[in-house]
Parts: C-alpha cells; sequence; structure tokens
C-alpha cells in the first residue's frame, strides 16, 4: 500500500511563518506537522510513501534521511511547474492499485486503513474522506416563493454540511483521466470520474481533523496535539 503526501505549496495563508520553513515542517510542540502524518501512516501499514515537492523542496533533504534510517521508505517527485493537487499524481512511477492521496499539512485521527477498505468494497475509482461541519446563522432565514409570498421562516437554523478532509483514495485507473502535462486539482479529478460514470464515494467520518491552512488552524492544532499526543501517536511513537 502506498501513500502520495502533497508537500509542494507555498502556505502563503501562513506567512511569515512560511517565509523561512515550508508548511508540512512547521512544528506542533517538537513534531514537525510532517513527522506525525507519516508516523500515523506507518502505523496504519502504509510501506511506501511519496512525497510530492515542489517549493522548498531543499528543506525536506534531511527529513527524508531521518525517516530512511528507521526503517520508512520514502520517496520523492518534483513538479517543476506546479501541476495541482491530482497532476502530481501523474508524476509518480509505478503506481500500485489503491493508493492515498493527502494534504501534508493537516492533524487527524482518522483511521486510514478503515478509509482504503471502504474504498475497495465499494468498488470506487475515488473516495473522499469528508468530515460534518456546521455553520450557525445569527439571523431568521426567510424563504419565500416566486411571487413573493412566505414560504418559511427558520429562526437562527444551524446549517450541516460535509467538507473535503484533504485525504483521498484513488484506484490507478484515476489516471486515465489526467490531462498529460497538464495541471488538474482532486475536485476536478473526482467530478471528471463521476460524469463518466465511474463511482466516486464519499467517506463521512467523526474523527478529530484540524486543517494547519491559517494561523488561527496552526494555533488549535498546535493546543490539541499538545495537550494529549497519544491521542494522535500511539504511546511509542509520542515525545
Amino acid at each position: 500500500m502506498m501513500a502520495i503526501i502533497l508537500a509542494g505549496g507555498k502556505g502563503s495563508r501562513l506567512k511569515p511563518f512560511t517565509v523561512s520553513i515550508p508548511k508540512p515542517l512547521m512544528p506542533l510542540g517538537d513534531v514537525p506537522i510532517l513527522e506525525i502524518v507519516i508516523r500515523q501512516l506507518k502505523a496504519a501499514g502504509i510501506e511506501r510513501i511519496v512525497l510530492s515537492l515542489g517549493h522548498m523542496a531543499y528543506f525536506f533533504t534531511s527529513f527524508i534521511e531521518r525517516w530512511e534510517r528507521l526503517g520508512v521508505r520514502i520517496e520523492t517527485c518534483h513538479e517543476d511547474i506546479p501541476m495541482g493537487t491530482a497532476g502530481s499524481i501523474g508524476l509518480v512511477r509505478n503506481l500500485e492499485d489503491t493508493f492515498l492521496v493527502m494534504n501534508g499539512d493537516l492533524l487527524t485521527t482518522i483511521d486510514y486503513a478503515q478509509l482504503v477498505d471502504v474504498h475497495r468494497r465499494t468498488g470506487a475509482w475515488g473516495t473522499i474522506a469528508v468530515s460534518r461541519r456546521e455553520l450557525r446563522v445569527d439571523f431568521g432565514v426567510v424563504r419565500s416563493t416566486p411571487d413573493g409570498m412566505l414560504a418559511a421562516y427558520e429562526e437562527k437554523p444551524v446549517i450541516a454540511y460535509d467538507v473535503s478532509m484533504g485525504i483521498n483514495v484513488f484506484s490507478r485507473r484515476c489516471v486515465e483521466f489526467l490531462p498529460p502535462g497538464r495541471a488538474m486539482d482532486i475536485p476536478d479529478l473526482m467530478r471528471a470520474m463521476r460524469d463518466a460514470g465511474h463511482p466516486v464515494h464519499c467517506h463521512q467520518t467523526s474523527c478529530y481533523w484540524q486543517d494547519i491552512g491559517r494561523f488561527d488552524d496552526f494555533q488549535q492544532a498546535s493546543a490539541d496535539f499538545l495537550e494529549n499526543p497519544e491521542r494522535f501517536l500511539a504511546p511509542a511513537d509520542t515525545p
């Protein structure tokens, strides 16, 4: 089983911190975000990890050497030009029949093995891990008919919706939809497969998940990790 970790972004929303260090290498406590992800993947039985690099790729050299000494097989692929979150799949050699593609800047407790098992059991070409979010509206929401008559009146409703966790599973057949030499993002790839009649599964999970795109997100992830590292790492792996 293999995982492709997207680690080539510029982390623009976390500037000025990402001016001198790539976002996936920013630490939660003393542990880089990417190291937490790799430890979790290793614990889930992922034997082959590919880092998709671009911006500040040279910063990852010592990190890779450290993990190779610990027995984790890490490969790299490099984007000469930005290829999008899906385009980098086409740069990876010897894709396996089933593989993960995920962001390298998130904190989660998702069960990777279960996610892959669900993907296989549903026969999907692509599986999107999704997390439920709620938006609380602080106003009375009025819905009217086309002729202006009251249809519904909801006082401060809560709107529930699912968001992508930045963790996906693909079958190797997905490469049929990658445009050669051109950039493509994962949402476009998922839509292309769906529109062609191939199953794309949405796996809803109630696990912890925190995207680390903005400074507030980074602070929250840091606090949650430091409060209970064993929630995210096996006891033997905690700092």
